[in-house]
């Protein structure tokens, strides 16, 4: 199979040339070769935290592990969210789908000239779809700060959530890039400006009183950037003790079993596996 690259400003994640996020990738099917209206076998959707700043080697492993899913049959969908105090709301910049392939007993009833046309576009499907994806992160990650001084973490993904439950696809996968971190008027992880060790019991009652689990539809979820120190985090307050970072992901993977969702690694910031 050939692989697909993505390209975010300098940093190395793929195919030169971006096209603008927004867009769509064209279907290669047509009035004379209907589609066969099979829903996408997976739907991944990359949801980036814009109160988050990732560092290269981190924003290339966001796009490494987008890659593999831009292949026949599936689908992409790349989100970003902030603080709803800033005017930066939860937007979608890129989504699209990828055609299925014709099985070969279907192939055998269809011209040559017709099947030339279907391999070359279905072939450049993959590298479409890594413009539009990579054009759609480096956007995301170019609006990101860490002087954001909310978070709605936890509002986002119910907004979120309503649009992985709607999505066709058999297997929904999201990839969620962020401190995870709350900062806002339904609670905080912080006090006095340091990151605190929550009770995660504590805090998931705040979120059930405001009616804020979503509905992920069962989907696999993977964190990265969890706890992510900002590059000028130098003093000793802004170090994240283990058992912090426990409690955090204590609290997050509650909210994605309570949320019908499995939270399947949550990177601290890292992931140590592929997502799949």
């Amino acid at each position: 199979m050939r692989h697909v690259k993505l390209v975010i400003s300098g940093v190395l994640l793929g195919v030169a040339g971006l096209a603008q996020a927004g867009g769509v990738v064209p279907s290669c099917y047509h009035a004379k070769l209907p589609s066969p209206g099979l829903k996408p076998e997976t739907e991944i959707f990359v949801v980036i935290d814009q109160t988050t700043v990732f560092d290269n080697a981190l924003k290339q492993s966001i796009a490494n592990n987008v890659r593999p899913f831009l292949t026949a049959n599936n689908a992409f969908s790349i989100i970003r969210f902030s603080a709803y105090t800033q005017g930066q709301y939860t937007e979608v910049l890129a989504a699209g789908n990828l055609d299925p392939l014709i099985d070969q007993d279907a192939r055998n009833d269809i011209s040559k000239p017709v099947l030339a046309k279907f391999d070359q576009c279905t072939a450049n499907q993959p590298k479409q779809a890594s413009q539009l994806a990579g054009a759609a992160l480096k956007k995301a990650f170019g609006g990101s700060s860490a002087s954001i001084p909310k978070s709605d973490v936890i509002g986002s993904l119910k907004d979120i959530s309503s649009r992985v439950r709607q999505s066709k696809a058999s297997q929904k996968v999201v990839l969620v890039a962020s401190d995870m971190l709350e900062n806002s008027s339904v609670t905080s992880f912080y006090a006095s400006q340091v990151v605190r060790t929550i009770q995660p019991e504590k805090e998931l009652a705040l979120v059930e009183k405001q009616g804020l689990f979503g509905d992920f539809a069962g989907a696999r979820v993977y964190v990265i950037g969890a706890g992510l120190l900002a590059d000028d985090a130098k003093t000793k307050a802004a170090y994240r003790s283990p058992q912090t970072m426990q409690a955090l992901a204590n609290f997050w993977t509650q909210y994605f079993q309570r949320s019908h969702a499995q939270l399947l690694e949550f990177g601290q910031p890292a992931l140590l596996n592929s997502i799949k």
